[in-house]
């Protein structure tokens, strides 16, 4: 009986511990900023996926673009806030050859996303508005093909040329988007 009792302290304490580490976490990382990290031009892999009405989209379909594939979930709150951000991107540059590229990772797939993206309006400059770029149902191959997702939302920079240029975990960097799509070598 006196094992039982001191197992019981044990899982309890641990239990403790990781719902006290937890919430320091979240805590300490609601005020650092995203981490952009160079690419140093590797090529984007090869990539092809569905999108919501069952079509495949392919990253090679969008060389000469620039864009921005963005790894996120539903559930992800960090994912969220970064969403109107990303419809104005799309928006304001579209036209210029930009595009984003969000891939869905939730587990449960269309039967998620599709509801989630087809309901949610988002605040964009005062106007409420839907997600306007491409969504493709990710899979653990297809962040593999980039490295490995350590946490959403994880996004990457691709050049006209098919470059990975720019890593970011967390929110991107917008002013280093828009460099991209601005500039004429990208």
């Amino acid at each position: 009986m006196k094992k039982i009792a001191i197992i019981l302290a044990t899982v309890a304490v641990m239990i403790g511990l990781m719902f006290y580490a937890d919430h320091i976490t979240r805590k300490a990382s609601q005020n650092v900023p995203a981490m952009a990290m160079s690419s140093d031009g590797k090529p984007a892999p090869s990539l092809k996926l569905k999108d919501l009405d069952g079509k495949d989209v392919s990253l090679a379909d969008l060389k000469g673009k620039v864009v921005f594939v963005n790894f996120w979930a539903t559930w992800c709150g960090p994912c969220q806030d970064e969403i109107p951000s990303l419809i104005d991107l799309q928006n304001q540059y579209s036209s210029k050859g930009f595009t984003v590229l969000g891939i869905a990772m939730d587990e449960e797939g269309k039967s998620v996303v599709a509801p989630f993206v087809a309901k949610e309006l988002y605040d964009v400059k005062g106007q409420k508005e839907h997600i306007n770029y491409p969504i493709l149902l990710g899979t653990d191959e297809a962040s593999d093909k980039f490295g490995g997702i350590l946490g959403y939302p994880t996004s990457f920079l691709i050049s006209r040329n098919g470059t990975q240029l720019m890593k970011f975990q967390g929110p991107p960097d917008l002013e280093v988007i828009t460099r991209a799509i601005e500039s004429p070598n990208n």
